[in-house]
């Protein structure tokens, strides 16, 4: 089984690596769910890491449907992407009745070229998922990230399941709430890869800075969220 780990940093990705995670989904501002990382961080990780890189393509946190400025800065991303050589894109768009944007969709994966795509947690808001894999699936699409439609992936592990049933080329990732408590769950129902950030919150500083800089609704200012290699090897320890 495929134990993707979503890294924010170079030292996450370190960290993934030393632990045995088989591959990595680099971002940055995992409390927003993740957006597109810097080309510095893209080119040091690529430097630095033997396992594949896929790479996160989401201009701002927030929903999944892009105005044309937003997709543009996309599809140069996945240039850069492609000239720094990584392994994969992930990425997603929907249109405005949140269901997949087709035709940009198409484009991202023809820019993408010879890299992996993998349609991410936009996927968990369309309408019809079975109809929607499978037209992922016919379009090229290599794998979808999903919670099944559920806050968690053990919550929506049915659909989950009906998915993996279904799927062909395209592989099924569960992710979300993934830990060493229920990996094994995954491993059991045969799906080929689990996507996990097994992050730990490491206080870099003793206070709280007096001025804040952040929405309330984020992390404290004196926190980040690093991968921990001791929670990770426990999920690759029982998955393989």
């Amino acid at each position: 089984m495929i134990v993707e780990v979503c890294a924010n940093s170079l030292e996450s990705a370190l960290n993934a690596e030393r632990a045995g995670a088989q591959r990595i989904e680099l971002c940055a501002e995992l409390p927003a769910g993740g957006i597109t990382p810097s080309f510095g961080l893209i080119k040091s990780v690529k430097e630095e890491l033997n396992i594949p890189i896929h790479v996160l393509i989401r201009p701002r946190s927030g929903d999944f449907t892009y105005s044309r400025a937003e997709f543009k800065t996309m599809l140069e991303d996945i240039a850069v992407c492609r000239d720094l050589q990584v392994d994969g894109i992930v990425s997603g768009i929907l249109s405005s009745d949140a269901e997949v944007d087709w035709e940009r969709t198409q484009r991202l994966i023809d820019q993408s070229g010879k890299l992996s795509f993998t349609f991410h947690r936009a996927f968990d808001w369309a309408t019809h998922p079975m109809e929607t894999h499978l037209r992922l699936q016919e379009m090229g699409v290599n794998n979808i990230l999903s919670s099944g439609q559920a806050h968690t992936a053990i919550e929506g592990i049915d659909l989950l399941g009906e998915l993996n049933a279904q799927a062909a080329e395209c592989v099924i990732m569960p992710g979300s709430g993934i830990n060493d408590k229920n990996a094994l769950i995954f491993k059991s129902r045969d799906f080929k890869a689990i996507h996990l950030s097994a992050t730990s919150i490491i206080t870099n500083t003793p206070s709280i800075p007096a001025l804040s800089m952040l929405s309330p609704r984020t992390m404290k200012e004196n926190e980040v969220l690093l991968t921990d290699p001791e929670l990770l090897k426990k999920v690759i320890e029982i998955v393989n």
